[in-house]
Order: C-alpha cells, then sequence, then structure tokens
C-alpha cells in the first residue's frame, strides 16, 4: 500500500506504518499456517497421493465429468450473461424515463429481483417448470438456472446503466436536443455509447459473479463444473484433487472472462480518442480555412 496521503486518510507516520508490516507479516505467517496445516490434514488422509491425480491423465475422465461438466458451465453462464445485459439495458433506460409510472413500475421490479436470493429462485423456478413443464425434461435445470442468474444480475445491470448514463455530463444531452434529435436518438447515438465504456469495469464484475453464481445449479442437478467434479471425486475417490482441479478450471475461465473485456474495454477507450482527435482536428482546419467565419468549435 502507498503510504502517500489519501482522500479517505492521512500518509501514515513511521510508527503506524511500523504497526500495517507488523500486522501484515502476523496475517501472512496466519494464512501460511493455517494453510500448511490443511496440506498436513488432507496428506495424512492421502489426498495427495500420486494414485489420487492419476485419473486426470485419462481422456475417459475428461470426456465423461470435465468436459461436459465446462460446456454446461460455459452455455448457462453465456446465456445468462448475455439475457441479463439485453434485459438490464432495457430496465435501466425505463428506471431514467420521464413517465413517473414507468420509473416506478421498472424501480419495483428492480428492486424486488435483486433482493431475491439466487439460489432460492432458481429452486423455486425448477420447482415451477417442473410442475407446469413449461420445458423438457433435459432442459428443466438449465432453464431454471439460465432464467435465475438473468432475472438477478439483469436488476444489477439495471442500476449499473442508470448510475453510468446518469454519470454523463448534462451539457451533452442538452446540446443533443438543442440539435434537434429525438429522445430514442439522444439515448442510441449519445448516452449510451459513452455510458457502455464507462460502465464496463463494473460490468465485467458483474458477467464474472454470473459465470460463478452457475455453480449454484449444483442444487437443482443442472451438470455444471462443480456437480461434475464432486461426481468424479465421488467415483475416483479423490474429492479434495478433483475440486483443485475445478477450481484452477473455474479461475482460468474468470481469469480469460476478465482478460477479454478488459481489452474491450480499452479499444473502445483508444477508439473514443481517436474520433475525437479526428473531430478536432477537422474543427481547426474549418477554422483555419476561414478566419472571417463565426464557428464554434469547441466540444
Amino acid at each position: 500500500m502507498s503510504s502517500g496521503a489519501s482522500v479517505l486518510f492521512d500518509a501514515p507516520g513511521p510508527r503506524a506504518r511500523l504497526r500495517n508490516n507488523l500486522i501484515s507479516v502476523l496475517v501472512a505467517a496466519v494464512i501460511i499456517a493455517v494453510g500448511f496445516v490443511l496440506y498436513r490434514a488432507f496428506d495424512e488422509q492421502g489426498q495427495f497421493a500420486a494414485e489420487k491425480w492419476k485419473p486426470f491423465l485419462d481422456a475417459d475422465v475428461w470426456e465423461t465429468y470435465l468436459l461436459p461438466g465446462l460446456k454446461g458451465t460455459i452455455v448457462a453462464a453465456v446465456l445468462s450473461i448475455v439475457f441479463a445485459l439485453i434485459l438490464g439495458m432495457i430496465f435501466g433506460i425505463l428506471r431514467l424515463s420521464e413517465h413517473r409510472w414507468v420509473r416506478i413500475v421498472a424501480g419495483a421490479i428492480v428492486e424486488f429481483s435483486r433482493a431475491i436470493p439466487v439460489l432460492i429462485l432458481m429452486i423455486f423456478l425448477f420447482a415451477i417448470f417442473s410442475e407446469y413443464k413449461v420445458f423438457k425434461s433435459d432442459d428443466l435445470a438449465l432453464a431454471a438456472v439460465v432464467v435465475a442468474l438473468t432475472i438477478y444480475n439483469g436488476s444489477v445491470i439495471a442500476e449499473i446503466v442508470r448510475a453510468g448514463i446518469r454519470s454523463l455530463p448534462k451539457g451533452q444531452s442538452e446540446a443533443a436536443v438543442a440539435l434537434g434529435l429525438r429522445k430514442n436518438q439522444l439515448m442510441r447515438l449519445i448516452l449510451l455509447p459513452q455510458a457502455v465504456t464507462a460502465m464496463l469495469p463494473a460490468l465485467i464484475s458483474q458477467m464474472v459473479v454470473a459465470l460463478k453464481d452457475t455453480a449454484l445449479g449444483y442444487q437443482i442437478t443442472y451438470g455444471e463444473i462443480v456437480r461434475e467434479g464432486k461426481q468424479l471425486g465421488a467415483s475416483e475417490q479423490n474429492i479434495i484433487p478433483a475440486l483443485i482441479v475445478v477450481a484452477v478450471i473455474m479461475i482460468i475461465l474468470n481469469s480469460s472472462l476478465s482478460f477479454t473485456a478488459t481489452k474491450l474495454e480499452q479499444r473502445l477507450r483508444a477508439r473514443r480518442r481517436i474520433k475525437g482527435g479526428a473531430v478536432l482536428a477537422a474543427d481547426s482546419v474549418l477554422t483555419d480555412a476561414a478566419p472571417g467565419v463565426d464557428i464554434v468549435t469547441k466540444r
């Protein structure tokens, strides 16, 4: 941690820095000690023996357990993220409507959806879909997982969209209205493109949450990576190595999603800077070419 001053706290003095360093060393020592105790306990049970890890070198194990589970996790995550983004964009814009009743209805739906625990929503939807045969029996668990994650993450994304749009300077909306743009053009051409770039870090975090929450589908028999990993551990009597492998796979998935979204954010920001520079350069050329004409070029 930097020792410089911050908006939230004053710069620590020599005694405070010494105390912070001692606390950091103590916490690290405790973590290492706990990790060593856990390692010894698992090692005494033979969970780290070589034969416990041999199944992961067998292609049939991957084809039977891990790859189908990985596919289930990716399918549920992709569908949930796409639908949640669409739903979040819609309700985020509705919450900014000029009509009071639209804002109230959209706000009530968003707040209610955010308040329901995802696991309870999954179990409830699975029971409803099963009772009324809304989907085929093979798709019941997937449908419940996707719908539950879409409802919850869509409500969170709606708040992110609303906050992102409100964070933009009001002068841009006023200028667009003065130019004669309609409301839908203002939102589509001016506000949303800028808000999406500003919202991307929060959206990335919510996408990672949706990806991790697919593991809750284990409770309604959905075949995702955690469920398949536990079945593999029960079959091969290597539950700890199986869960470690599943954890590594999930870390790789989350890191890949974060890396891809971060690169997309960088490209969008770079594109905005290039376009902004081109507009300013064009304005400069017009001003130099017609010095006698009063042209407003400030944007």
